[in-house]
C-alpha cells in the first residue's frame, strides 16, 4: 500500500474495545471506526477514543466504501460469516478466535481467503510467556523438547447464553497453538476423552455434554502433547497457558494469572549421585518489545492512555500483553502487501485439532486422524 496509511474498522464493542487504542497509536494506521449493534455501548467508546466513524451493522460499514481491514471480535458463532463477508468485499480481515467451529467452516474461510488477506488473532503465540520459551528453545536452553502440555481452565458462569453448552475443546486453540509452535510441526492425530457433566443450567442445547475434556494429540514429529479444556463444573481459578519439556531445561505456565513462570535447568551428570541436580527458579517473564513500533511498547502492561485532545483513558493488557503484537503484525502485513504470520493456513492447523478432538471425546476416546493444511 506503499506509504499511504490503513483504515482499520473493529466490529465488536465488547472484546474490541481492548484493540481501539492499539490501531489509534499504531503510526501505519489513519481512521479507526468502530460497529456494533449496541449504541451506547459505540457513542461511549467513539467520545472516549476519538474514533472516525461508527456504524449498527457490519453491512452498513463495508457498504460505506471505507476500511482497508476488518476486525472481527464478535461472539465466536458469527465468524466465519462475518469473515466471508469481509473478505468478499476484498477487504483484509481479522477474526478473534477460533477461525471456525467445524471443519466446513475451515474450508470455507480457507476457500474465502485463497486471493485475500485473513489473520487470526490467536493471542497466546504473542503472549510473554510463549516469546520466552521460543528463546529458551531457540538458545539450546531446552534441549530436545520431549513432551508438550496445556491447560484452558475458565468459569463461564455468568456468560451470555450462547456460551452454555459450549464444547470446550473447540476453544482450544490458545493452548494448541503454542504446542504446535514450539514444537515446529502439525497435530497428526488425537485421543480425547470427556469428563464430568453439565449441570442443566449449563447444557445449552445438549449437544455436548462436557465441562470437561483432555486430549491427548500425536504430533509430526514423534512428539505427543496434552491439552485439557474446561469450561463449567471446575473450581479453578482463570488459567490458560503451556508446560514444555526438553532433556536440559522446561518452562511451567505461572500458576495463577500474572505469577511467576517455573523455570527448570538440568546438571550434568557427575557419577556422584542417581540423576542430574535440576535447578528450579521462578521468573515473572519479560516482555519482548524489540519488535513492536515506539508508541505501542507500553501497551504490553495495563496502564492509561491519553487520546488527543480527550481525557485519559485506562487501558488494559490481558493475554500476556500480546495485543499489541497482533495489532502491529495484521497493519504490517496489510501495508506491506504481504501473507500475516498467522494466516489461513496456520490458523486452520491450530484449529482443526480442537475440532477433531471434540469429536473423538463424543465417540468415547476413538483416536482420529487430523487434517494437513
Amino acid at each position: 500500500m506503499g506509504s499511504d496509511r490503513i483504515e482499520v474498522l473493529v466490529v465488536g464493542a465488547g472484546f474490541g474495545h481492548e484493540f481501539l487504542h492499539l490501531y489509534r497509536e499504531h503510526p501505519l494506521v489513519g481512521a479507526v471506526g468502530l460497529c456494533d449493534l449496541r449504541a451506547d455501548a459505540v457513542a461511549a467508546l467513539a467520545a472516549s477514543h476519538g474514533l472516525d466513524a461508527t456504524y449498527a451493522t457490519l453491512d452498513d460499514a463495508l457498504a460505506s466504501g471505507r476500511w482497508d481491514v476488518v476486525h472481527i471480535a464478535t461472539p465466536v458463532h458469527l465468524h466465519v460469516e462475518q469473515t466471508l463477508a469481509v473478505l468478499a468485499t476484498g477487504r483484509g480481515c481479522a477474526s478473534a478466535v477460533p477461525m471456525a467451529t467445524s471443519l466446513d467452516g475451515i474450508a470455507r474461510v480457507m476457500d474465502a481467503a485463497a486471493d485475500g488477506t485473513y489473520m487470526m488473532m490467536e493471542t497466546s503465540l504473542y503472549q510473554r510467556e510463549y516469546l520466552h520459551a521460543l528463546a529458551l528453545r531457540d538458545s539450546g536452553a531446552l534441549g530436545r523438547i520431549g513432551y508438550l502440555s496445556g491447560t484452558h481452565m475458565q468459569d463461564l458462569d455468568g456468560f451470555p447464553p450462547y456460551w452454555m453448552g459450549y464444547a470446550p475443546m473447540e476453544y482450544a486453540t490458545h493452548i494448541v497453538a503454542p504446542l504446535l509452535g514450539l514444537a515446529r510441526t502439525h497435530a497428526e492425530s488425537v485421543a480425547c476423552f470427556g469428563s464430568g457433566s453439565l449441570l442443566p443450567s449449563h447444557a445449552g442445547d445438549g449437544s455436548n455434554p462436557f465441562p470437561i475434556e483432555s486430549a491427548l494429540f500425536r504430533l509430526g514429529n514423534d512428539l505427543a502433547a496434552q491439552v485439557t479444556m474446561s469450561f463449567f463444573e471446575n473450581a479453578r481459578s482463570y488459567t490458560e497457558g503451556f508446560n514444555v519439556y526438553g532433556d536440559l531445561g522446561a518452562l511451567e505456565w505461572p500458576s495463577v494469572e500474572g505469577g511467576a513462570a517455573v523455570i527448570y535447568a538440568a546438571g550434568p551428570q557427575d557419577g556422584a549421585r542417581r540423576g542430574r541436580a535440576i535447578e528450579r527458579a521462578e521468573l515473572h517473564v519479560p516482555d519482548y518489545l524489540e519488535t513492536l513500533p515506539e508508541p505501542l511498547r507500553a501497551f504490553t502492561r495495563p496502564g492509561t492512555w491519553t487520546p488527543p485532545g480527550l481525557p485519559p483513558v485506562h487501558v488494559d493488557a490481558w493475554h500476556g500483553g500480546s495485543h499489541p503484537h497482533l495489532v502491529h503484525e495484521l497493519v504490517s502485513a496489510v501495508h506491506e502487501g504481504r501473507s500475516p504470520a498467522i494466516n489461513e493456513r496456520v490458523a486452520a492447523s491450530i484449529t482443526a485439532p480442537g475440532i477433531v478432538a471434540h469429536e473423538s471425546a463424543l465417540l468415547g476416546g476413538t483416536l482420529l486422524e487430523i487434517p494437513r493444511y
